[in-house]
């Protein structure tokens, strides 16, 4: 039964939320009550969202009355959030989470809509859906952050690659995807190569038809700590070239060696004191020009 059109006062029975939906007569005509909003009629469903638009401008927010219009115009147009949702085709993100993202989309718009610009209601929330979606696949599903034109490519190409791949009987080429989408191949190129920073695998996880039990992270190079000993060593060749003979000597010993101070001491003839002040003031100033050397 098509919903009247005459102005209406919606009034919410006591307690009620967001359904049923019930009117009393209002110039000999009434709304229709709505046991489940959500599976409105769509010719319905549209001519009740024109009506709740105008009567929800007209509320002050904050009120009962407000929230339950509101309620009841999300819950009329969620079948815009579904249908937003399959614009996307095949994603890794859980239905629900998209379905609850587009549905903020849709509390955006019915906010910020203004029923007196004579404009659908549809034309203008389906992009505010998808937009909000979009930014929730921009910020919180990269695992790497690449810029939002590859982001956006990497949609069109995932749809492409669809609609290519039932038409060719085949997964379609870098030049097919060129030529359906009107792009340069470099650019698709570097579109299909951003996408696989969408999701990162765990460095934890064996490779697909290794035998050996090798995760990847034991395949990655480390960091060979003996490189900075070899740039020391070669920084402190030309300082310990400019020492004297005994305090060469003694660094040889100690740590060529690996003899003791005491060691050391009975070797040259000196008290192991001794050799401590040299050793020590003989790496101080190793320390002070190796020091000045990277400035």
């Amino acid at each position: 039964m098509p919903v009247p059109t005459d102005e209406l006062l919606l009034s919410a029975p006591a307690g009620a939320t967001s359904k049923p939906i019930g009117t009393p007569p209002v110039n000999g005509s009434a709304l229709e009550a709505l046991a489940d909003p959500a599976h409105a009629a769509p010719a319905d469903a549209r001519e009740l969202t024109r009506v709740l638009l105008r009567r929800l401008a007209g509320l002050e927010e904050g009120t009962r009355e407000f929230s339950y219009v509101r309620s009841t115009l999300i819950e009329l147009n969620l079948t815009l959030v579904r249908f937003a949702i399959r614009r996307f085709g095949r994603t890794k993100e859980p239905y629900e989470d998209l379905l609850q993202v587009g549905s903020v989309g849709l509390i955006k718009a019915i906010d910020r809509f203004d029923p007196d610009l004579g404009v659908e209601f549809t034309t203008y929330a389906v992009p505010t859906i998808v937009g909000e979606i979009r930014r929730h696949f921009r910020d919180t599903t990269w695992s790497v952050h690449v810029p939002r034109r590859l982001q956006e490519l990497r949609l069109d190409l995932a749809k492409a690659q669809d609609a290519l791949a039932q038409t060719l009987d085949r997964e379609p080429t870098v030049a097919d995807l060129a030529a359906h989408l009107s792009l340069p191949e470099e650019e698709v190129v570097e579109g299909l190569a951003a996408a696989n920073a969408h999701t990162a695998g765990s460095l934890d996880l064996t490779a697909p038809g290794e035998s050996d039990g090798q995760q990847p992270a034991d395949r990655l190079g480390r960091v060979d700590g003996g490189y900075g000993l070899v740039e020391n060593l070669v920084a402190l060749k030309p300082l310990i070239a400019r020492l004297p003979e005994r305090e060469r000597l003694i660094l040889s010993l100690r740590f060529t060696e690996d003899l003791t101070q005491s060691q050391i001491g009975a070797r040259l003839g000196l008290s192991q004191m001794h050799v401590s002040r040299l050793l020590s003031r003989t790496l101080a100033e190793l320390r002070t020009g190796l020091a000045d050397d990277r400035t």
